[in-house]
């Protein structure tokens, strides 16, 4: 019933168009784990007020069936600012068409009033004891696209088998319920809440538990500059900053208000490189600024980049804030617990392609370290199990800049990521250091860890599987290569089947997946690299790192090591040519 698209489908009809046609009918976007995450248009391909009025049909029933209780207890719903004018599709519009659906099946609805970083759902799922939560995002895709990402009532993203049970719910639930697009009929209802007030409140209210400077906060002569991307983290990172008792950040003018045009960057992903911080340099330029935080639009992401002695920035990987941030949180720890034996308890946790510095870390200072399979819904998961047996689990990072620093969200949280960075920065300036200076005695302290982590574009889905199936078929059937250029293979991890050369039954311990591609290559020089599909994007990824023991001091032949063993993975096991892949550029 929406004018917009119907008439755009129309449109194409009196065109004959057929080939759209099928673009936009030709099979349903899939419902996974991560939810949905599709360009916003019409059919049953895209994101649109039919579709998520059929997607929220089928995760009320299916929530019905897992929870007695639901009508007692309720979802929430949050949204950001993405909007698109052509299909009249909107993350609020979306946001409001769900809570209709529940609404009218007589389920409480908490439905943010405004914008929300993507974190404030699945602290609202677990804060109002809720049984699950809706965000309506696509975070850092590009602009046209939007999202539906779908939390459990332990706090934590869906995994295995809800994402079967709600996408078969969907199937059996396509046709709209009497009064499904009629969504004002929500603001007269006594069903509807606004948690906007109590989640900001009591959000920045639990993060002060992780501030154990204040003092330092308050005198601190360092400035920081803060962007959004044209996202909701504005306000957000703002308050955290007050909350901590730290001068507010200058705030880059042309990105702080959220847009859902990002006219200011190409992609509106901080991880992609130095060109979405262009106008944040110049800021930390003009206002002495030496530590820039951005977000990504949904606010569940930082990136951190801080001006050397040379005058050059630095923008710090992934994997290098997990080191800064999981030293940083250890040893705060550390400086508040005279237990000796408390650390036992103590759990940090990545994902399997991010750097093993936690294992190195935790190796020498007797707390655990474990790694899950790739995606914050398993970091999620696994913290909330180890919390229920009574362990304290202070961190959790992956390389797609992702960091969980307070156990209050139980997902990637860039708000008070961005807070608790810049307390670090503020502490280690009374010392005289700065961060590159702190990951440098990180490093030497616990062994150097070298990453370097790219992808190629890839739209041909066929192409993909036949690359993967060449790596498994290497030499002859069912052999995976022995080595890759100079470098000789000593162990295979392949998630896909569940194989791997180095346990005594030669089957993996992490969770396998037929429907994702992953292979992870151990070399005999100590180096580990991971490919694997996106589960989001057309992209094939990889991951590489090489490890060193405290004491290998020699930085550049680590470097100049780990660049040709990417060399040889990329000329070898990819083959870009033959296979015509598109390399990331910057």
């Amino acid at each position: 019933q929406n004018p917009k698209t119907s008439a755009i489908v129309k449109q194409l009809v009196a065109d004959g168009d057929v080939g759209e046609l099928q673009k936009y009918f030709g099979s349903r976007m899939e419902f996974g784990t991560a939810g949905l995450r599709a360009a916003m248009g019409a059919g049953i391909a895209h994101m649109n007020d039919l579709t998520i009025i059929q997607t929220t049909q089928g995760f009320c029933r299916y929530l019905e069936k897992n929870f007695s209780d639901l009508k007692k207890r309720g979802v929430v719903i949050g949204f950001d600012a993405r909007a698109h004018l052509p299909s009249g599709g909107s993350s609020k519009r979306f946001a409001r068409l769900a809570a209709n659906t529940f609404i009218s099946q007589g389920v409480p609805v908490y439905l943010f009033s405004d914008i929300t970083p993507t974190p404030f759902v699945p602290y609202t799922v677990t804060h109002l004891k809720l049984c699950a939560g809706i965000m309506v995002t696509a975070s850092h895709n590009p602009k046209q696209d939007n999202g539906y990402k779908v939390y459990w009532e332990n706090g934590a993203q869906i995994i295995s088998p809800h994402d079967k049970g709600i996408s078969q719910a969907i199937e059996e639930n396509q046709e709209p319920w009497p009064q499904a697009w009629d969504d004002k009929l929500i603001d007269s209802s006594l069903l509807l809440h606004d948690p906007y007030a109590t989640v900001n409140r009591e959000y920045f209210k639990d993060i002060q538990k992780q501030c154990f400077h204040r003092n330092i906060n308050k005198e601190t002569s360092l400035k920081f500059v803060h962007t959004s991307v044209h996202g909701v983290g504005h306000k957000f990172v703002q308050l955290a900053f007050k909350a901590f008792d730290l001068s507010p950040p200058f705030a880059v003018p042309e990105q702080k208000d959220p847009d859902p045009e990002f006219p200011t960057v190409k992609y509106p992903n901080p991880e992609e490189g130095k060109g979405v911080l262009t106008l944040s340099f110049a800021l930390a330029e003009k206002d002495g600024a030496k530590i820039i935080l951005a977000n990504d639009p949904d606010a569940d992401r930082l990136a951190v980049a801080e001006k050397q002695e040379s005058g050059e920035w630095k923008v710090f990987s992934g994997n290098e804030l997990g080191a800064l941030l999981g030293w940083w949180i250890f040893t705060c720890w550390k400086n508040h617990n005279s237990d000796a034996c408390a650390v036992k308890d103590v759990y940090m946790l990545s994902s399997t392609v991010s750097s093993k510095i936690l294992r190195a870390i935790a190796l020498k200072e007797g707390f655990h370290f474990e790694e899950t399979l790739t995606g914050f819904k398993w970091m999620g998961n696994r913290a909330k199990q180890l919390m229920d047996q009574g362990k304290a689990v202070l961190f959790a990072f992956e390389e797609a800049i992702g960091y969980m620093c307070c156990p209050a969200v139980l997902d990637k949280d860039g708000v008070s990521a961005a807070v608790i960075t810049a307390e670090m920065a503020s502490f280690l300036a009374t010392r005289n250091l700065s961060l590159s200076q702190q990951l440098k005695a990180v490093y030497d302290e616990y062994g150097f860890h070298i990453t370097k982590a790219s992808y190629f574009i890839c739209h041909d889905p066929k192409v993909i599987e036949q690359l993967f199936d060449n790596l498994r078929n290497f030499d002859g059937k069912n052999t995976y290569p022995k080595s890759c250029g100079r470098f000789k293979v000593s162990g295979i991890r392949d998630l896909t089947t569940g194989y791997d050369s180095s346990q005594p039954d030669q089957k993996a311990i992490l969770p396998t997946s037929k429907s994702s591609q992953m292979i992870t290559f151990t070399f005999a020089n100590g180096g580990v690299a991971t490919m694997r599909t996106s589960g989001t994007e057309p992209k094939i990824k990889y991951y590489s790192e090489l490890c060193a023991p405290p004491g290998n001091s020699d930085v550049e032949q680590l470097k100049k090591e780990l660049d040709e063993l990417v060399s040889a993975l990329e000329k070898h096991f990819f083959q870009p040519e033959k296979n015509k892949l598109q390399r990331k550029t910057e």
